[in-house]
C-alpha cells in the first residue's frame, strides 16, 4: 500500500508472509462467523503474545514521543478512528477494522519500524492514520466485534487495501497501484457509493501551473525540454481510470503523477477530462484514491442496505477468507 485521514486514502508492500493455520480449514461463509482457529503466525521473535494469543505491540506515539505499549486491538481502536469517520454504519466500519488488523499483521511480518524500540507507529506515513480523540464507544464495539479476524489469500494475509471513494468501479492493483507482484484477489468491480460522501471526493477539478507539471514528471522519470506545450490522457485501464497522461507527447505513468503532483489535489487517476490553458493544466475527474480493494463510500453504502462487514469485504476482495486467529 496504496494510506488516508478519516475516509481518504493509502497503499503498501510486497507479499511474502506465511500465517500457519490461516488456509481452508479456517474458510467462512457470507453470512457466517469467522472460523476459530490456532494463533500461529510467523511474527518477529520481537513480537510477544498474551496467553489468548493477542500480539503484544511497542508503539511509537508521534503525537507524545514516545513509545507506547499496547496489544494489537487497543492499538486497532486509534488506527479504526483515524481512517474511518467513527458515526459511520456499524458493518462498514467492521469491515474497515478487519481491513485494518490485516494490514498490521502484514505490516508486522515484512517491515520494522523507523522508530528504533518500535514494531509500529501512529505515523501515517509509516502505517495507517491514528487518531486517539476520535474514538468512542462505536469504533470500541467495531473493533470489539471482529477480534482476531483477519484477510487471507491461499493461506497468507492479504494486502489490505482500501480507498475513500472509488468514482463508481474499482481498480485491480495492476492498474490502480501500477503494482508489478501478483495480487489476484483484487478486482474490478462496480461500486455504489453514497451520496453522503463529500462532494470533493465525488467529482473534482485541480490545476496545475506548467512548472508544477514539468516537477512531478521529471521526478516520474519523464524529462521535458522546454515548455509545457500539449496535455492529453494516454492509455485506459480496465476500470476506466488513465494509466498514463501525455506531457508534450511523452507518457507518463498516472499513477506515479498524481503522487508527484499531490495525492489530495489530484484525487484520483478516474479522469474526464484534461486540458491546458493559459499556462496551467486542468484536471477533471472523480472517486478519492486510487481504486484498489475495498472503497469506504461503497461500504458506507452496503452497510445501509444491510450487508455485512464479511460480505462487503468479500464483495471487494476475490477469493479470500476471514479467518479469526484469536479471540
Amino acid at each position: 500500500m496504496f494510506l488516508m485521514r478519516k475516509w481518504m486514502l493509502m497503499a503498501l508492500l510486497s507479499l511474502t508472509l506465511l500465517l500457519a493455520g490461516c488456509s481452508a480449514a479456517g474458510n467462512t461463509q457470507p453470512g457466517k462467523d469467522a472460523a476459530q482457529i490456532p494463533y500461529e503466525p510467523d511474527l518477529p521473535d520481537t513480537i510477544r503474545v498474551d496467553e489468548s494469543g493477542i500480539p503484544q505491540l511497542e508503539v511509537y506515539v508521534t503525537e507524545e514521543e514516545r513509545i507506547v505499549p499496547m496489544d494489537i486491538e487497543s492499538y486497532l481502536y486509534g488506527v479504526l478512528a483515524g481512517e474511518m469517520q467513527n458515526d459511520w454504519p456499524e458493518e462498514a466500519l467492521r469491515a474497515q477494522a478487519i481491513l485494518a488488523r490485516t494490514f498490521v499483521i502484514k505490516f508486522l511480518s515484512e517491515k520494522e519500524s523507523k522508530y528504533a524500540g518500535a514494531d509500529i507507529s501512529t505515523d501515517v506515513e509509516e502505517a495507517q492514520a491514528y487518531d486517539a480523540e476520535g474514538i468512542n464507544d462505536r469504533i470500541r464495539a467495531a473493533v470489539d466485534a471482529t477480534k482476531g479476524m483477519i484477510v487471507c489469500y491461499e493461506n497468507e494475509p492479504i494486502y489490505a487495501w482500501f480507498h475513500s471513494h472509488a468514482g463508481g468501479k474499482t481498480a485491480r492493483a495492476s492498474e490502480g497501484l501500477s503494482y508489478k507482484a501478483a495480487a489476484p484477489y483484487t478486482q474490478s468491480v462496480n461500486s455504489m457509493e453514497s451520496d453522503a460522501a463529500a462532494p470533493e471526493a465525488q467529482a473534482w477539478t485541480a490545476t496545475f501551473d506548467a512548472q508544477e507539471v514539468l516537477a512531478a514528471a521529471a521526478e516520474c522519470g519523464i524529462k521535458i525540454e522546454g515548455d509545457l506545450h500539449s496535455v492529453a490522457m494516454g492509455a485506459m485501464g480496465e476500470s476506466g481510470r488513465v494509466k498514463t497522461i501525455r506531457l508534450n507527447g511523452l507518457e507518463a505513468p498516472a499513477n506515479e503523477l498524481r503522487i508527484a503532483l499531490g495525492s489530495t489535489k489530484m484525487r484520483s487517476t478516474m479522469l474526464s477530462s484534461v486540458s491546458l490553458w493559459n499556462g496551467q493544466m486542468k484536471l477533471q475527474g472523480k472517486g478519492y484514491g486510487h481504486g484498489v480493494g475495498m472503497s469506504q463510500w461503497g461500504a458506507y453504502a452496503m452497510a445501509e442496505q444491510g450487508k455485512t462487514a464479511e460480505e462487503i469485504i468479500r464483495y471487494y476482495f476475490r477469493n479470500v477468507d476471514i479467518v479469526q486467529k484469536w479471540r
